[in-house]
């Protein structure tokens, strides 16, 4: 985490259901602050989820959560919380909401988010009245489901998107470029590869994810860097994309190349063209259409 830091990427993703996640960043927060204690630490932003059970979603249940998290988090008070539920049948993610708009205006909460909520439900918060700053949302160069619907909501109503899955838990990357389709435990070793290694079925199989790592090594090649900084600022030009949330195992050798890919993404020179837009679109044009298949946003996550 510190490497991270010293790069300048300075906000961390979590979730009350993220195991360890909130510990191991209050750990890193303390240790920072105390390390720094005769210099100005640096200001790291903390997002994490609110992901509740279905229940009563009263005011005291919904701040018990929060206390918690603050509480492994080692903060007094919550730079943003993502919102998550499982069933929309039950309405009582309004209350909650609810809740939590109060708790924003106490000053317990700086963001008010959402994630994996569709534009239909989306759109029912905002009628509301309560103030949603953004959705976090699968999207990438194979899953632009937001595209369809959802990013013209969020532009109309000051709302972005920050999204996930837009490296596809590393399948896009050169490791996977011109190799034999993975299916194996051994293979897919992590939740994740397994959950977009499906993704990449539904969209159009293992034939045309590689020809769509050709074509986007081969963009690329036109920047000197790597097709993951091709990937990852495809999603970043998007309307209403605030920004990207890049994964990585931390104890995981590799960190210095997430850390180089993610600043490159960044750089002001790697600015995609239309025909670099259009070589790609060449490739995904030719893919299924994935809000047919499995709905809007976060619709993956309900049945």
């Amino acid at each position: 985490m510190q490497a991270y830091v010293d790069a300048g990427l300075t906000t961390f993703d979590m979730a009350d259901i993220y195991g360890p996640a909130e510990e191991i960043f209050g750990q890193f927060n303390s240790q920072l602050k105390s390390r720094s204690s005769e210099t100005a630490a640096p200001a790291l932003q903390s997002l994490t989820k609110y992901v509740p059970r279905p229940g009563p979603m009263n005011r005291k249940v919904v701040e018990k959560a929060l206390q918690r998290s603050m509480a492994r988090m080692q903060v007094d008070s919550l730079d943003c919380v993502q919102f998550h539920w499982w069933d929309y049948g039950d309405k009582r993610y309004l209350d909650a909401l609810g809740h939590l708009s109060d708790l924003q205006q106490e000053g317990v909460i700086r963001e008010l988010a959402l994630t994996n909520f569709d534009t239909q439900r989306l759109e029912e918060i905002t009628k509301r009245g309560i103030r949603i700053s953004s959705n976090q949302v699968q999207y990438s160069v194979i899953d632009q489901r937001p595209a369809a619907k959802m990013e013209q909501f969020c532009l109309a109503n000051d709302i972005k998107l920050l999204t996930y899955g837009t490296l596809a838990g590393g399948l896009l990357s050169e490791r996977y470029l011109g190799k034999a389709e993975p299916n194996s435990r051994a293979e897919l070793h992590t939740a994740s590869l397994s959950k977009y290694k499906n993704m990449i079925d539904t969209w159009g199989g293992w034939n045309l994810f590689q020809d769509l790592l050709v074509t986007l090594e081969t963009v690329a090649k036109k920047y000197d860097c790597s097709l993951a900084s091709v990937a990852t600022r495809f999603v970043l030009d998007r309307p209403a994309v605030g920004g990207v949330i890049v994964g990585c195992r931390l104890g995981v050798a590799g960190a210095g190349q997430h850390i180089s890919d993610s600043l490159r993404s960044c750089s002001p020179d790697l600015k995609l063209t239309a025909e670099d837009l259009t070589t790609i679109e060449a490739v995904t044009r030719r893919s299924r259409d994935l809000m047919a298949l499995i709905g809007d946003c976060g619709d993956e996550y309900r049945s």
